[in-house]
């Protein structure tokens, strides 16, 4: 016998070592060890299914041993979502985010104690910063809800589910054993197509042909989170005085930034949330009603007098300006600044403001050199943006640019005449285009 087997610790341990629990896991029996931690509905999937192909490998590196995803939903206070207070609704966020994190914790310590490794991310955040503005989740909940049958994705892009609707809230808990049985997705979409989620909206972030403008969405309803809160401490930091600072910021946004600061951050809207009449629990009075669901759930939304954040010069900032004159236009940056031609290009499809582009039928040629060197074709055409590795087809503009020179134009660091000057920069066609290709990522 080793002298490890005959310390105290080991031998106590190997006296009293607690039957191992059947593995795979029993379905029901771990169903309902998330119901009585607290989950509304559960579903679990595997991590080798072929729609979480994209999750997989950033699951494995925050935890190797994951075979199973157990997939947890809580339900939010539909009223308080509702509430043109959004001091209510973002205390429901807020409660109920703490509230399924708690859940995901005693499902993963009830499993630890029965020998089961398991291990539950944030539902929102912390998440890990240091990648920011990258990827900062462990784990996207929405493709795992989804794939274990707790929904589909609306056209606001939120998951919904088929009786509590949108008013839900994801967390997922990473297992290391299979289950007897996994659930499967629901073989329909609960949206309705409805589109009030579009009319609600007030930066028009979601239109009506199901295309959803990122941007506008961060910009605005995220403006206390992440990128907007850099963009608030650079204003403060470039102003001459604390004068100076009171004439950019209203003192009830610097108080609204202190309260986020102090209590967690606040969204701005999320109204396509709160204007959803999807799910079975959810349905019955936009049935009975649909003028008088719009009236009492939209129409107060829609006349709150409030500020919404637009980048200058968006397809949010037309929108607003268009569609709600009682609302006031605050003209801010989103604080996103690209760090490599990768990011650059990904964050291109997200920063991408169609309506700039309706005019535009144009082929743009970049050939990035120095530090990374990636040739890449974008084409402008009507409202529609594509983005191909190598040059394809007849450019009407060539842009030949230091990859590093680039993104520090794109970051606003360097001005255009400064890299046309140094050679840094070349453009082969008409500068019109290069202006107007500017316009369509403002």
């Amino acid at each position: 016998m080793s002298r490890l087997e005959e310390h105290p610790t080991v031998v106590r341990v190997r006296r009293n070592e607690p039957p191992p629990v059947p593995v795979p896991l029993d379905r029901e029996w771990l169903r309902t060890l998330c119901l009585e931690a607290g989950a509304d509905d559960v579903g679990f999937v595997s991590i080798d299914r072929p729609e979480l192909a994209g999750e997989k490998p950033h699951i494995l590196e925050a935890f190797p041993k994951a075979r199973t995803l157990i997939s947890l939903v809580t339900r939010l206070h539909r009223e308080a979502v509702r509430s043109p207070a959004r001091s209510i609704g973002n205390l429901e966020f807020h409660r109920n985010a703490h509230a399924i994190n708690e859940v995901a914790h005693r499902v993963a310590a009830a499993l630890e104690n029965k020998g089961v490794p398991a291990l539950h991310p944030a539902a929102g955040f912390p998440m890990e910063m240091d990648r920011f503005p990258g990827r900062i989740w462990v784990v996207s909940h929405k493709p795992v809800a989804v794939a274990a049958g707790l929904g589909q994705v609306g056209i606001h892009r939120s998951v919904i589910h088929p009786v509590f609707g949108s008013f839900i809230n994801l967390a997922t808990v990473l297992v290391a054993a299979e289950v007897t049985t996994e659930t499967k997705p629901i073989d329909y979409n609960p949206c309705l197509s409805c589109k009030l989620c579009v009319a609600a909206c007030p930066v028009g972030a979601i239109e009506p042909d199901g295309y959803f403008n990122f941007s506008a969405c961060l910009t605005h309803n995220y403006r206390e989170f992440m990128g907007g809160f850099t963009d608030w401490v650079e204003g403060i930091a470039d102003a001459k005085s604390g004068l100076a600072v009171r004439e950019k910021f209203a003192g009830s946004e610097q108080a609204s930034l202190w309260q986020s600061l102090s209590f967690g951050a606040n969204y701005k809207a999320a109204y396509c949330i709160a204007a959803c009449p999807a799910g079975e629990d959810v349905i019955g009075p936009y049935l009975d009603d649909r003028v008088g669901f719009a009236r009492d759930v939209v129409k107060p939304l829609q006349a709150k007098v409030e500020p919404v954040y637009v980048v200058p010069g968006s397809d949010a900032e037309e929108h607003v300006r268009k569609r709600y004159p009682s609302k006031t236009v605050r003209r801010v940056g989103n604080g996103v600044r690209p760090q490599n031609i990768a990011s650059l290009l990904v964050g291109m499809r997200l920063t991408f403001q169609r309506n700039k582009a309706r005019e535009l039928d144009a082929v743009y040629h970049f050939r990035f050199t120095g530090a990374e060197k990636r040739d890449v074709t974008i084409t402008l055409r009507r409202r529609d943006l594509t983005i191909e590795d190598g040059l394809k087809g007849n450019a009407n503009l060539v842009v030949q640019a230091d990859s590093e020179a680039w993104l520090q134009f794109v970051r606003k660091e360097r001005g255009l005449p400064g890299l046309l000057l140094s050679r840094k920069l070349r453009v082969k066609g008409s500068p019109k285009l290069l202006v107007a290709f500017g316009k369509c990522f403002p």
